[in-house]
């Protein structure tokens, strides 16, 4: 969800750049930051799971 929502927010800022209209405010800027941060938080999500899965597994 966080990741959509930087993205989503990536594309209004570029929006105004490409039609030629005036700058956003800072927070739609600020906004764009969740795009990576989301991501980051995801593939953490991803690779604690990956080792809890490795941990869990018996050895033969």
């Amino acid at each position: 969800m966080l990741f959509a929502v930087g993205a989503v927010a990536c594309l209004v800022t570029v929006a105004p750049l490409l039609l030629g209209a005036d700058r956003l405010p800072l927070a739609a800027y600020l906004l764009a930051l969740l795009a990576p941060l989301g991501f980051g938080l995801a593939l953490a999500g991803v690779l604690v799971s990956a080792r809890a899965r490795r941990v869990r597994r018996p050895r033969a």
